[in-house]
């Protein structure tokens, strides 16, 4: 066995062990099972994020401009010497000559970290993506935060006003809120792949990113939910 496939195997083992530690309270309980209920918790992920005080959430001018939003339900970082991250969600894009938001793909985050750490917390993250350069990143089913694209830590509230033009030149916007041991959620070199499982279970066969998110105009009930809450809080620009 080499050392890479090693390391592949310790890390599995290590993930899966301080989060089966974890996920005996009862956030595991109401973990998502299926496509529908990812969905489901995106978009109330979305609704709770836009329905808060004023300095705590996302400012509608960001989320307005935004060509892709991405919503992750419960992102799992787990750490002891060497961290991992994974999670599930949903991206929708809207159409470049209407504005209207598309059918939602499903979309998976990783990523590894090193350092000091134990412990495991989860989070919602929520990410805007901003221009072409981001859509482009997507749609080549496999990206990474700070390296492929560019990330920024979006403001919230009354900060939103500050650098909002260096904010627009972002590829990528992103937002997570905590809610375990942890503060905050690191995601430079976290990667973002396209869930072809979960798609193909939803949408069918052949189908890639770039179909799902631009192309499909009768989108399934089971993710609907999410692109009616999208239309909600930023719905497409007047003419």
């Amino acid at each position: 066995m080499n050392a890479q496939k090693a390391l592949a195997i310790l890390l599995c083992l290590l993930f899966a062990l301080i989060v089966g530690c974890a996920g005996t309270g009862k956030q595991a309980a109401s973990e998502p099972t299926g496509e529908a209920e990812w969905a489901a918790k995106a978009a109330k992920v979305l609704e709770t994020q836009m329905t808060q005080d004023f300095d705590k959430r996302i400012p509608n001018n960001l989320l307005q401009k935004s060509q892709c939003v991405a919503v992750f339900p419960s992102v799992l970082k787990a750490g002891f010497v060497v961290g991992a991250k994974r999670g599930d969600g949903l991206v929708s894009c809207r159409a470049k000559e209407t504005g209207e938001w598309g059918a939602p793909a499903f979309f998976r985050i990783t990523g590894v970290s090193w350092g000091l750490q134990i412990g495991a917390k989860s989070a919602d993250v929520i990410l805007l993506v901003m221009n072409q350069k981001g859509i482009d990143g997507l749609l080549k089913s496999k990206i990474t935060l700070g390296g492929d694209i560019g990330v920024t830590a979006g403001p919230v509230g009354r900060d939103a006003a500050v650098g909002t033009d260096l904010l627009l030149k972002s590829p990528v916007i992103s937002y997570a809120r905590s809610k375990g041991v942890f503060a905050g959620l690191d995601l430079e070199g976290s990667t973002i792949n396209f869930n072809s499982t979960a798609n193909t279970k939803v949408y069918g066969k052949d189908v890639d990113a770039r179909k799902i998110l631009f192309d499909v105009k009768t989108m399934p009930d089971s993710v609907k939910v999410l692109h009616d809450t999208l239309i909600k809080y930023a719905p497409k620009p007047e003419k």
